[in-house]
């Protein structure tokens, strides 16, 4: 197959006017001008029109169990408050309802352009089924606590590890989540940094997200330490220094961890993260619904740091009057350029596609077109110069034209 655009957004390399892609058995072979792909290839030609075509996006963060409690939690004026809100409404879901919101979920990233996720599942029940449900190429993260059924950490991951060991092999995979510092216990943290090397796993958790944490961590006090000690959490790990430092004590950080907010930092956390390879992942909206402080990015990229970006779930992202909740990789791409405006568009990009890809161990498969990555590609309107083709795509709204996953249309193309 050749697919012929307006515009092809390579993201590895320079925009291509007159541009196309050739596809054989899922992946792509080629991608030049149309005049040289024409003459030099065979095969079934699809003329996309005036568009841009680019890889699927990859979403390097996300709660799609959580779809269906958009706008059922507002902002509460404490991070603890709110942990404690969606721990009572999960309680009160049933197995259908987190399959539902799910799947709903994997509707709204794959209408919307996205084409990787890294899930976050609390609920590891539903795989593989849910799997099965999309065509999305899902990383799926299974998620360990442990604080509050003082379950040993030991037991916590053999259970992960067995449920990663059942899964079937192919288009999705999967990894461990300790969910936060805070909420995990140190030796699951150490075991699961340990183990995941050995067996070649990728691992994300939570940190140093809001202040009550680095308050915890760092100062030994504050709204979290409080709630943490009622709990009967063992505090014996609070009083070290940040909750980047704790992640460190435990062996965390390294080129296969996604270290999801990063958004409270004391000096030297970001040489840290950028001398163990770590990524970070940012979640514009869900910032901004927390009203944070200032996402340190120009501290982290100055150092090297692997950033992308991640929708979180709807359950942290603010209503706007007149327009209906939706996870979109789009719209979190505009709350970073509306927020940090000095950043160029096509940095932008990268942080949703080749960044996330980095992450997730997937460079040369995903988050570019290029010869020998699966063809993972999405269509969306553009009639402009091609000097402007990388904003336009960042100005992204509504559905996608069409989305492509292994060579197959996942959204075809309207005739």
């Amino acid at each position: 197959m050749i697919l012929r655009s307006r515009i092809v957004l390579p993201i590895s390399r320079p925009p291509i006017e007159n541009g196309a892609v050739v596809i054989e058995d899922g992946r792509i072979t080629a991608v030049g001008a149309w005049p040289e792909l024409a003459r030099n290839s065979a095969g079934e030609v699809k003329d996309l029109g005036e568009v841009i075509l680019l890889p699927g996006l990859v979403n390097a963060h996300c709660h799609l169990d959580y779809t269906a409690m958009a706008g059922e939690i507002a902002p509460t004026q404490s991070f603890t408050d709110w942990i404690k809100c969606i721990t009572s409404l999960k309680a009160t879901w049933s197995y259908s309802e987190f399959v539902e919101s799910w799947s709903i979920g994997a509707r709204m990233l794959l209408s919307t352009g996205t084409t990787t996720v890294a899930d976050i599942e609390a609920v590891p029940e539903l795989l593989p089924e849910v799997w099965n449900s999309t065509p999305l190429r899902i990383f799926s993260f299974l998620e360990m606590t442990g604080i509050k059924n003082r379950r040993q950490p030991e037991a916590i991951l053999e259970e992960a590890f067995s449920k990663i060991d059942s899964l079937p092999k192919g288009r999705c995979r999967a990894g461990l989540s300790p969910h936060a510092p805070y909420s995990t216990q140190p030796e699951l943290l150490r075991l699961s940094a340990e183990r995941s090397r050995k067996k070649g796993f990728r691992l994300t958790t939570h940190v140093a997200e809001s202040a009550e944490e680095f308050e915890m961590f760092f100062h030994k006090r504050g709204a979290m330490y409080d709630w943490l000690t009622r709990n009967e959490r063992s505090m014996g790990d609070c009083g070290e220094g940040s909750p980047v430092k704790q992640l460190d004590r435990f062996g965390l950080l390294g080129e296969n961890l996604l270290a999801v907010h990063a958004n409270y930092l004391h000096a030297g956390d970001a040489e840290l993260l950028a001398q163990t390879k770590t990524s970070v992942v940012h979640c514009p909206r869900s910032h901004d619904f927390f009203q944070h402080c200032p996402f340190p990015f120009r501290e982290l990229s100055e150092v090297g740091i692997n950033i992308c970006i991640g929708t979180d779930s709807l359950a942290t992202t603010r209503k706007t009057r007149g327009q209906a909740l939706r996870l979109d990789l789009f719209t979190e791409m505009r709350a970073f350029s509306k927020a940090n405006p000095s950043v160029p568009p096509d940095v932008i990009l990268r942080m949703a596609t080749l960044n996330g890809a980095k992450a997730l161990g997937l460079t040369g498969e995903v988050g570019e077109l290029a010869p020998g990555t699966f063809a993972d590609l999405i269509v969306v309107p553009f009639r402009g110069a091609i000097a402007q083709s990388n904003e336009a795509a960042i100005q992204q709204t509504g559905d996608v034209l069409a989305s492509m996953i292994d060579g197959c249309w996942a959204l075809p193309p309207q005739s």
